[in-house]
């Protein structure tokens, strides 16, 4: 598209460096950046919580089904969208490392702040999950195959089956039994009847349901390959959305045409035939 007088000139006003327009631009750019790891840090924070909720505020709702399921299918969606816009805009395959910090800082203020500051939870209560090896595994993959279907094939199962064994060491020691009051209960559990939270009806506690546990008695890989199923389709899925919205162009905007603004006007300014 050829471009009109008005804008070479402009360029050719950004291409020096000592220029005022010039100066102005990179002020934009350092005034835009800190606005839009904010706008990341909120966006991903905020569909984290929305989407996986209790199942990740508290240890004692860290299940072997729900948990495991829920969790990798929510965080790869936006990652997705992020790493087609870097990839399609930059060729810089740092989508899921810069949402896995856009999450860990906005997860643990909200922890450290609201949960535990606020609150007064204790901290190894609602530490928030890791899910920093499964969005590196799909940087990483999007830099050795440079194609999107192969990074939701791999990147996307690795998502899904990452997610339970990273988290793992950390949900290990709540799974030790111990005896209440002559009930033999886990540590996580225990820790849930100390604490109480709000007793209406979403937050009552669902956990190990369903019949999953049937496939040999263990729910948690039939749950992180389900999930890893799913990540793959919603990864392609959110990549399209993502290359979609990095490509967005301009509508011209027809209301001004009917406020007295004529195209003709529109033409002989960007022409410079006007005086």
């Amino acid at each position: 598209m050829a471009l009109l007088p008005e804008q070479e000139r402009t360029l050719e006003k950004l291409r020096d460096p000592k220029s005022q327009a010039s100066k102005m631009s990179r002020l934009i750019d350092f005034l835009i950046l800190p606005i839009v790891i904010f706008a990341l840090i909120a966006a991903y924070h905020l569909h984290a919580m929305l989407t996986m909720g209790d199942w990740d505020f508290w240890v004692d709702w860290k299940d072997r089904q729900f948990w495991v399921t829920v969790a990798p299918i929510t965080l790869i969606m936006l990652p997705a969208a992020i790493a087609a816009i870097f990839w399609d805009k930059f060729r810089l395959p740092i989508g899921g490392t810069v949402m896995a910090v856009c999450l860990l800082i906005g997860e643990w203020a909200t922890r450290g702040g609201a949960f535990h500051l606020w609150s007064n939870f204790p901290m190894n209560f609602v530490w928030p999950a890791q899910v920093i090896p499964g969005l590196l595994m799909i940087d990483l993959v999007l830099l050795m195959t440079k194609n999107e279907i192969w990074t939701a094939i791999v990147g996307g199962m690795a998502m899904g089956l990452l997610f339970y064994p990273t988290n793992w060491p950390m949900l290990a020691p709540f799974h030790l039994p111990v005896e209440y009051q002559g009930t033999l209960i886990s540590l996580a559990d225990l820790q849930g009847f100390t604490f109480t939270r709000t007793a209406t009806p979403e937050y009552l506690r669902i956990v190990e349901r369903g019949t999953l546990r049937t496939f040999g008695g263990n729910s948690a890989p039939v749950a992180a390959f389900f999930a890893s199923f799913v990540c793959i389709i919603l990864f392609y899925i959110w990549w399209h959305i993502g290359k979609f919205i990095a490509n967005l162009g301009w509508v011209d905007n027809g209301m001004k045409y009917r406020m007295g603004y004529k195209r003709r006007d529109h033409v002989q300014k960007s022409e410079g035939l006007t005086g």
